[in-house]
């Protein structure tokens, strides 16, 4: 094999964790510079009958990116990026970074939809793998909708491209049939590897405004979360929750680790404002609160930069509840995380319910974070050794 397989301890060691906590180690790993060289690793290792498993980013928690045996491919140098603002695409390869991707439709005033909470070090493989979904989600679902073509390389090495018919309406035979590019959107990397995506761009909006909302109680806050689905008077584009524990991680990030510090619970919104009309909305949201009893002390967020900082304040709660499972990696713990979702309207009834089983293990309370107005919140854990690794497993 002409593609050097790196079979190393300290290159191998380099690929085997990803953010599920959980550790293999590869018999070998490809780094290929170019598609002709994913090809080649491909048709060798088919065969030899020897397994691939295709990785970018790693940031995956579904252990999607790591391997115990074969050959890790690893496809983070396939990483070009080129807008069409004509046609409102951009193609990339699987190794570049969505924040890059995002970026780059930015600068010709187009809008990459998807926003995995990792975009600064997840991939546009991994993201198309894992279909992947973000707190704008609510507003424009997750990756599927957004991929308009694939080139993909199949197991024994056969590339085939595969691009979305364009039909408004097709109405005949099975759904299942009708789009092959979405067999490959959320397979994991277990049915072919991603070497180009065309992707759909979208006008970016005018101007956005982010409010972080405090409550005094959770069920208050899930009462906003519903209320505002179902309101007239405002236009979410993102309904992230955060628990108390949650919140403190949040707010800490940014060197504020006093505000809202009574709250059992806060609620993060961002709007898009195509006309501009900032006050309206403001006072739309403002209202809404008022009616859940929310706290007076709001912090709104507007300009890039602001709500930049804004998204890295959420990303730090997973972020750091990553980083405190890791370091009872030696003791047999880790982060164990739950990612189930519910109708918006019961999700107060479904976390009650979570936290009730995770008292009946004797567990501690989960942190739970994540995108209340999909009815889809994270729940963390922290095994601190392999026993109470068995325990919240259990749980879960």
């Amino acid at each position: 094999m002409s593609t050097t397989l790196e079979t190393n301890d300290d290159v191998r060691r380099a690929y085997e964790t990803d953010a599920s906590g959980l550790c293999c180690r590869p018999d070998a790993v490809a780094r290929p510079a170019t598609i002709a060289e994913v090809i080649e690793v491909l048709r060798e290792a088919s065969a030899a009958r020897t397994p691939v498993t295709p990785a970018g980013g790693q940031t995956s928690t579904t252990a999607a990116s790591i391997c115990d045996h074969g050959i890790l491919l690893s496809l983070g140098a396939l990483a070009g990026v080129e807008v069409d603002a004509e046609a409102r695409v951009v193609r990339a390869g699987p190794g570049a970074r969505v924040a890059e991707v995002k970026r780059a439709a930015a600068g010709e005033g187009l809008l990459f939809a998807p926003d995995p909470t990792s975009e600064e070090e997840c991939t546009i493989g991994g993201a198309i793998a894992c279909n992947a979904s973000g707190a704008r989600t609510l507003k424009y679902g997750p990756v599927r909708p957004h991929v308009r073509a694939l080139r993909v390389a199949l197991v024994d090495g056969r590339v085939v491209e595969l691009r979305r018919s364009g039909l408004e309406k097709n109405t005949v035979g099975y759904a299942l049939a009708q789009d092959p590019v979405d067999w490959f959107i959320g397979s994991e990397g277990t049915l072919g590897v991603v070497l180009e995506a065309e992707l759909q761009l979208l006008p970016l909006p005018a101007s956005v405004v982010g409010i972080a909302i405090p409550f005094a109680s959770e069920d208050a806050a899930l009462g906003f979360v519903a209320a505002a689905r179902e309101s007239s008077a405002v236009r979410p584009r993102c309904l992230e929750y955060f628990d108390a524990p949650a919140g403190a991680i949040a707010w800490g990030a940014d060197g504020q680790p006093g505000w809202a510090a009574a709250a059992q619970a806060t609620v993060y919104v961002e709007q898009e404002l195509p006309d501009g009309d900032r006050d309206a909305a403001l006072d739309g949201w403002l209202a809404l609160a008022d009616a859940h009893r929310a706290h007076d002390d709001l912090r709104v967020f507007e300009g890039e930069g602001a709500l930049r900082e804004a998204r890295r304040m959420r990303h730090a709660v997973p972020a750091t509840m990553n980083d405190r499972g890791a370091r009872c990696r030696a003791e047999g713990g880790r982060k164990i995380s739950t990612d189930w979702s519910v109708p918006y309207r019961r999700l107060t009834e479904a976390i009650a319910a979570a936290r009730a089983i995770a008292r009946a293990h004797g567990l501690e309370p989960p942190v739970i974070y994540g995108h209340a107005g999909n009815g889809h919140p994270h729940e963390n854990f922290i095994a601190r050794n392999a026993g109470e690794a068995a325990a919240i497993e259990a749980a879960v």
